[in-house]
């Protein structure tokens, strides 16, 4: 089957593999369903196992097929009785012959580092394109620490937010920030990547790095985020009392994965992975409720009222009064912004 027709002026890539779920949300025999680059997708397992991504529309009266059943990999159809299998093809008519009408959309999915990858551009797309972040699958399941948060905002905005981590002294002061405003910061690029960096010497360390360095004792913590269009960043800290050596031991690093739903929606992934502590399934809980909650009762919540602020307005069509804290992010967008129109050319 093939997949839809993609638009002709897009807001973002299309040729590219994007997350779609954590492989722990997708059961043997239910389904996820998720909205990207504004397309419904339906997420489920044929009867071998094998993960599928179809449109998430009946081509009968397009109704949602998340609306009805799944049984041995097949989707049935919850207003007619139309079924479907992991192809698309249409596999049962209730009410007369299977005709060439009766399919759906599919999207190719790759399984690869505890996520499902979708393609939603042309062809079949290259599993090389899938982002290498490999730091997952080599940390034990007692050393990761997962996350899905669906947030009513921009793809882009959850980038900046990542990109310029200085919101953290002011949005989680108790938590994870106090050191990020006076760090040594610098940003660079290369080969189409944007790393931006931060060190702050002989500090008062946050609360998260407790486990790393024990109050009263003061850091040296390291930051480094590297982003890859179109939003996927891997953030790299550690921390040791202030004066010693850097020790990977003392390191975590956390995939942030922005996967955009619509213009103003967006699925946010992360997933978290330490060198220390890494079979102690008790501080695994307690770090992952500190990192959970920051985002979903901090990032989030602020993100969504810098939406609604927005409205449906482009960030610089609002001409931002922009400072030397935004060069990460602002180098992210220019060069996502570059990409995206180099794919709507005429080949």
């Amino acid at each position: 089957m093939t997949q839809e027709n993609r638009s002709e002026k897009s807001e973002w890539l299309e040729n590219c593999w994007y997350q779609a779920a954590w492989l722990h949300e997708l059961a043997t025999d239910g389904f996820v369903e998720r909205k990207i680059l504004d397309r419904p997708l339906l997420l489920f397992r044929d009867a071998t196992g094998v993960s599928k991504a179809i449109l998430n529309r009946c081509p009968h009266r397009f109704a949602p097929l998340s609306a009805g059943t799944i049984k041995d990999g097949i989707v049935r159809c919850g207003y007619h009785g139309l079924a479907f299998d992991g192809s698309g093809r249409c596999v049962d008519n209730p009410h007369g012959a299977v005709t060439s009408a009766l399919c759906v959309p599919t999207f190719p999915v790759i399984e690869r580092h505890q996520a499902l990858w979708v393609w939603m551009g042309s062809g079949t797309g290259d599993p090389s394109g899938i982002p290498n972040v490999s730091f997952i699958d080599e940390a034990p399941q007692t050393a990761r620490i997962y996350g899905y948060l669906p947030t009513a905002a921009n793809y882009q905005l959850l980038t900046d937010n990542i990109m310029d981590l200085s919101h953290a002294d002011y949005l989680h002061p108790t938590s994870l920030g106090g050191m990020m405003t006076t760090a040594k910061t610098s940003t660079k690029e290369q080969n189409g990547e944007v790393t931006v960096e931060w060190l702050a010497d002989d500090c008062v360390p946050a609360p998260a790095f407790y486990s790393m360095v024990p109050p009263p004792s003061r850091a040296d913590i390291w930051t480094q985020v590297i982003w890859k269009a179109p939003a996927v960043m891997v953030l790299g800290t550690g921390a040791t009392v202030a004066g010693t050596p850097r020790s990977p031991i003392n390191e975590a690093t956390t995939l942030h994965n922005i996967t955009p739903a619509s213009s103003t929606s967006s699925h946010y992934f992360f997933c978290s992975a330490r060198k220390f502590k890494v079979h102690d399934a008790q501080f695994n809980s307690m770090l992952g409720e500190l990192i959970t909650n920051a985002f979903r009762t901090e990032d989030k919540p602020m993100l969504e009222k810098q939406q609604a602020s927005m409205g449906t307005a482009d960030l610089f069509s609002l001409k931002p009064a922009l400072l030397k804290i935004d060069a990460g992010a602002v180098l992210a967008r220019r060069i996502l912004k570059r990409l995206i129109e180099l794919e709507g050319q005429p080949k």
